[in-house]
């Protein structure tokens, strides 16, 4: 079990690679999924991705791009740490022998079961950067101003506890358990194909940039329409949605069509790439130090031989 642990530490490191290069697609995404639908003969807040940032750099500056990062840094270092632990445990779980190789189906497996584990960690960040990212200029959609993300745990424990913080648990399942699954199973399938035949596999620094990279688009591709449901629970003003995600669905498709559910598709995409080739990129180059300094089950078998 040293593995989950090694996993745990390396995917911590990957994390923070992906929130430094991904969280301003982030906050574009989120202002575009969360923007109201415009009345009749009104122009739209934003007329797509590239108008959200050019908009958001004009009246609030760059750095309000980085907005709400602090609770993902905090919350998604963790969270990836927990992710790639839980697929070491997924691994785990599968194999008879820790040398056998894992077929694309078990890294489904361990990829959904990472899902599970990751969400206990990250609703209460994600919930928090969701209300800081649609704070525009002082103005929120519910209604309240925050200062941070200190003050938005505060102010949300105190509007209904800790049920509150954890608004949104089972829409963030309902996207992550098969995102997560896709995620890993096609960057093990990629990193596969991208290192060659034989006994000694090797994977270089563009290859592994490219699987991370195709890794998280496919991650993204399969769950954008819950993300939209789950990021519109999340920023809406306390009992909008009583039946949770269920109510958000209903009220999209009515007033906006199926259409809405891709809303924030391209700053996703956009994102997908460069976050999660830089965090693949970190997870590889932490786990290759820890293989230097004797460290985990490939490093045992690099003695071996």
């Amino acid at each position: 079990m040293s593995d989950v642990l090694l996993n745990f530490v390396a995917g911590g490191v990957g994390g923070s690679c992906t929130v430094i290069v991904g969280h301003p697609f982030d906050t574009v995404k989120v202002r575009i999924q969360t923007m109201s639908r415009p009345k009749p003969g009104e122009k739209p807040l934003f007329t797509g991705a590239l108008d959200c940032a050019k908009q958001t750099v004009a009246k609030e500056g760059f750095f309000a791009l980085y907005k709400g990062m602090a609770a993902p840094l905090v919350g998604v270092s963790p969270l990836f740490a927990v992710f790639f632990g839980g697929c070491a445990v997924g691994k785990w779980l599968q194999q008879t022998d820790p040398d056998q190789e894992m077929t694309f189906m078990q890294n489904v497996n361990s990829g959904a079961l990472a899902g599970v584990f990751t969400t206990v960690v990250m609703v209460p960040g994600e919930r928090v950067k969701c209300l800081l990212q649609v704070q525009q200029a002082g103005n929120s959609p519910s209604g309240v101003h925050y200062n941070g993300p200190l003050d938005v745990v505060k102010k949300l424990y105190k509007e209904g506890g800790i049920r509150s913080i954890y608004r949104g648990t089972g829409a963030t399942l309902l996207r992550d358990i098969p995102a997560s699954a896709a995620y890993l199973s096609v960057y093990e399938y990629l990193k596969k194909k991208f290192s060659g035949e034989g006994s000694q596999r090797t994977l270089s620094p563009g290859a592994t940039l490219l699987a991370g990279g195709l890794a998280g688009m496919a991650n993204w591709s399969v769950c954008i329409p819950a993300d939209v449901l789950k990021s519109r629970l999340q920023t809406a003003p306390e009992g909008k949605y009583p039946d949770g995600i269920r109510g958000v669905f209903r009220e999209v498709i009515r007033e906006e069509g199926p259409r809405a559910l891709f809303k924030g598709f391209a700053p996703v995409m956009l994102r997908a790439f460069p976050a999660n080739a830089a965090c693949f990129f970190g997870l590889e180059l932490t786990l290759s130090l820890f293989r230097l300094l004797g460290l985990g089950h490939g490093a045992k078998k690099a003695e071996e031989k």
